[in-house]
C-alpha cells in the first residue's frame, strides 16, 4: 500500500482564507483511493525533516505573521527547505507561503526585507490590493477532456516578478495574478508549485490536488503508474460553476 506524508509549515500562523483546506483536499483524495495519507503539523521551534515528506505545504499570512515566522524560516529551516527543493520534494506554497520563498519584498516606500531566496522572484509592496475572484489556466494541467482551467481568490497588494529559471504556474484570463502587468499567476520551479490562489484552491480544484499526488508518489515508489479515476462529478460541476459564472463578462 502507498504512503504519503504531509508537511503543513506553520499552520497556526500561515492559514489565510481556510488555506488549510488544501491538505485536508490531498488526504481525503488519498483516502479515497485506499493510499495512507499523514498530516504533520511543524510550527515555530519545532524540528524540520524533510526526508519525513512527500510533499511540504505552506499557507497565506498577513505581514504580521510572516514577520514572527521569517527568523524561524531563514535561520533555523532555511537550509533544509532550499534542500528539498533541489530534491524534487513537492511544494505547494500559498500567497505569503510563495512570497517567503523568493529572495525579498520590497515595502511600497522602499523598505527591502530579506527572505529564504530559495526561488528566484521577488515581491513589490502596492498601496492598492488585488482582490476577487480568479481564472488562469495552467497548460500542465490541460488534455483532451480537461480544460486546464483552474480558479480560486486572490486578495494581495504584493506584486510579484519571476527571475528567468521560474516559470509561471498559469496564464491569467479573469484577475490580477502575480502582479497585474503580465498576465501570469503563480511560480513553478522544479516541483514547487506557488500560487496567490486562496479559498482553498485545491478542493476548488481537485485535478490539480491529483497532479501534485502524482509527482509525490512517483518520486517516492518506482512501481507507481498513476492514480486510479475517482468520480469528481460533483466537483466538477462546481468548478465549471463557477467559472461560468466569473468568465460571463469577458468576450
Amino acid at each position: 500500500m502507498y504512503e504519503i506524508n504531509i508537511c503543513h509549515l506553520y499552520p497556526d500562523l500561515l492559514n489565510l482564507y481556510g488555506d488549510r483546506g488544501n491538505t485536508i483536499a490531498l488526504k481525503k483524495r488519498c483516502e479515497w483511493r485506499g493510499i495512507t495519507a499523514n498530516i504533520h503539523n511543524i510550527t515555530i521551534g519545532e524540528a524540520f525533516v524533510p526526508e519525513n515528506y512527500d510533499i511540504i505545504f505552506l499557507g497565506g499570512g498577513q505581514d504580521y505573521e510572516q514577520e514572527i515566522i521569517q527568523n524561524d524560516l531563514l535561520k533555523a529551516k532555511g537550509n533544509e527547505i532550499k534542500n528539498a527543493i533541489e530534491n524534487d520534494v513537492v511544494f505547494l506554497c500559498i500567497c505569503g507561503g510563495y512570497q517567503l520563498l523568493g529572495n525579498y519584498y520590497r515595502t511600497w516606500d522602499g523598505k527591502e526585507i530579506e527572505f529564504l531566496g530559495a526561488l528566484n522572484l521577488w515581491t513589490i509592496g502596492g498601496k492598492e490590493r488585488m482582490i476577487g475572484n480568479m481564472v488562469f489556466e495552467c497548460s500542465f494541467l490541460k488534455s483532451e477532456t480537461f480544460d486546464g482551467m483552474v480558479v480560486g481568490f486572490e486578495n494581495h497588494s504584493g506584486r510579484t516578478y519571476l527571475g528567468p529559471e521560474v516559470q509561471p504556474l498559469g496564464k491569467v484570463i479573469k484577475g490580477s495574478g502575480n502582479n497585474g502587468e503580465d498576465n501570469y499567476e503563480g511560480a513553478v520551479y522544479r516541483n514547487v508549485y506557488c500560487s496567490y490562489s486562496h479559498g482553498s484552491l485545491l478542493p476548488k480544484n481537485p485535478l490539480f490536488a491529483d497532479h501534485l499526488l502524482a509527482l509525490a508518489l512517483k518520486r517516492k515508489y518506482r512501481d507507481f503508474v498513476s492514480l486510479q479515476l475517482i468520480n469528481d462529478e460533483f466537483e466538477e460541476m462546481a468548478r465549471s460553476s463557477m467559472i461560468k459564472k466569473y468568465l460571463k463578462h469577458i468576450v
